[in-house]
C-alpha cells in the first residue's frame, strides 16, 4: 500500500486546503448548534461549496455534483475532516441522492436532486422497525398498490432527524408471500403526507436525534417508487458500493484524543503515568483506525469493492470511540461526571455527554455482533454456526 499522493492527488489536496483557508467562516469550526451566528455561517459555507460544485463531490457533474474520482473523494473528505468542517450534505447528498441518480427516472432526478444540493429539502431514512433492526429484511411495514398510489401502513423506529425532515426514503414490503429479501420496495415520500405521525425518542444523553414514525393509510404516488417493485432490497444495498473508508470519522477520533489532552491542560490536571499511558494508547488506536481507512480506499482505488474490510472499519471505529469517551471521563475524575449546565463541568459537560452518546456506537449502523459475523465468514472464511 502506497501512502503517498500522486502528483494529481497532491495538486487536488492543495486546492482543497486553499479553498478551506479562503472560504470557511472562522466562527463555524467548533461551533455548537445553539451558537449565535452558526446558522448564517452554515449558509455562507454551503454557498461557497455550491459555487465550487462540492456540495455533492461524489455526484456526477451533470447532476450538480463535483464529479470527483474515488481518490479525490478521499482527499476531499480527509482535508475537510482535518479542518473540522461540519457536513452540510446529510442523508440527501450522501445516501438517497446517489440512489436516485443510479436507479431513479429522469423525472425523479429533476424533481429531487436540485432540492438536495440547495438544502431546500432535508431527508431521513425509513429502514429499521421495532422487530427489524439487525435483520432488516424481516421488516413488516406494508405498501399495497391501489390504483395510481401505494397505501402504506406500519412503523419505523430510530429514524434520525425525522422531526426535521421534509422527505423520507423508505423500504416497505410489497409482496408478503415472497422470500423476505425479494418482496421489498423502496419509496420516496413527503413527510407532510396525511397519516404520518412522528414521535420523539430521547436518548440517554438527553438528545432528540431519533424518532418513531407511524404510517396509517399513507398514500404515496406510484411514480415515487425507486427502481422495480420488489427489488428495493437490492437498491438499498447499492449504497454500500459508494466510498466507505469513513476517513472523516477516523480523523474525528484523533481530534477527540487531542481534545482530551487540551481539556486536561486547561483544567490543570496532572496526569499520572498510568493515565498518560492510557491516553497514549487511545492516540495509537486512533492512528490505527486511520490506517484501516487507508486500506479501504486503496482497495477502491484499484477498482475493488471493500467487503469485510468495511465491517472491520466500522467495528473498530465504534469501539475505539467508546474507549476514548471512557478515558475522557476517567481523566477528569469526579468532574468528568458533571453534565451540561453545571458551572463546574469542564467543557460544559461535553465529555460526560460524549460518554453517554457513545453507548449506542456499537449498535447504530450495524451492530458489532453483525460486523464480527461478516468478518468471520467473509474475511476469515469461517463456517456459519
Amino acid at each position: 500500500m502506497d501512502f503517498r499522493d500522486t502528483l494529481e492527488e497532491q495538486a487536488f489536496r492543495d486546492r482543497v486546503r486553499s479553498f478551506i483557508d479562503q472560504k470557511l467562516p472562522s466562527n463555524l469550526v467548533g461551533a455548537e448548534e445553539e451558537d449565535p451566528g452558526r446558522e448564517q455561517a452554515i449558509k455562507e459555507w454551503r454557498a461557497a461549496l455550491g459555487e465550487a460544485g462540492w456540495i455533492a463531490p461524489h455526484w456526477p457533474s451533470e447532476y450538480g455534483g463535483g464529479g470527483l474520482s474515488v481518490s479525490e473523494q478521499f482527499v476531499f473528505n480527509e482535508e475537510m475532516a482535518e479542518a473540522r468542517v461540519p457536513d452540510v450534505g446529510g442523508m440527501g447528498v450522501n445516501m438517497i441522492g446517489p440512489i436516485v441518480i443510479r436507479f431513479g427516472t429522469e423525472e425523479q432526478r429533476k424533481e429531487h436532486l436540485p432540492g438536495i444540493t440547495s438544502g431546500e429539502n432535508i431527508w431521513c431514512q425509513g429502514y429499521s422497525e421495532p422487530g427489524s433492526g439487525s435483520d432488516l429484511a424481516s421488516l413488516q411495514t406494508r405498501a399495497v398498490r391501489d390504483g395510481d398510489d401505494y397505501v402504506i401502513n406500519g412503523q419505523k423506529i430510530w429514524t434520525s432527524g425525522a422531526h426535521r425532515a421534509d422527505r423520507m426514503f423508505m423500504l416497505a414490503r410489497t409482496d408478503p408471500d415472497a422470500p423476505k429479501h425479494r418482496g421489498i420496495s423502496m419509496f420516496l415520500l413527503d413527510m407532510k403526507s396525511p397519516g404520518i405521525t412522528v414521535q420523539p425518542l430521547i436518548t440517554m444523553a438527553g438528545d432528540h436525534v431519533f424518532n418513531e414514525v407511524f404510517f396509517e393509510d399513507v398514500r404515496v404516488p406510484a411514480e415515487n417508487l425507486i427502481g422495480d417493485e420488489n427489488r428495493g432490497w437490492y437498491v438499498g444495498a447499492a449504497l454500500l458500493d459508494f466510498e466507505r473508508s469513513n476517513i472523516s470519522r477516523m480523523i474525528a477520533l484523533r481530534h477527540m484524543v487531542d481534545d482530551l489532552v487540551t481539556t486536561a491542560q486547561a483544567s490543570g490536571i496532572e496526569m499520572t503515568p498510568a493515565m498518560r499511558a492510557e491516553v497514549a494508547e487511545r492516540a495509537i488506536e486512533a492512528s490505527v483506525g486511520r490506517l484501516i481507512s487507508y486500506r479501504v480506499i486503496s482497495i477502491q482505488k484499484r477498482g475493488g469493492i471493500p467487503n469485510y474490510e468495511a465491517s472491520m472499519n466500522k467495528l473498530y471505529r465504534s469501539e475505539v470511540h467508546q474507549r476514548i469517551a471512557q478515558t475522557g471521563v476517567k481523566l477528569l475524575g469526579m468532574y468528568g461526571e458533571l453534565y451540561r449546565g453545571s458551572p463546574h463541568a469542564p467543557k460544559n459537560g461535553s465529555l460526560a455527554h460524549q460518554y453517554l452518546s457513545t453507548v449506542s456506537a456499537t449498535i447504530a449502523a450495524g451492530t458489532s455482533e453483525v460486523n464480527r459475523n461478516v468478518i468471520a465468514t467473509r474475511g476469515l472464511g469461517l463456517p456459519r454456526a
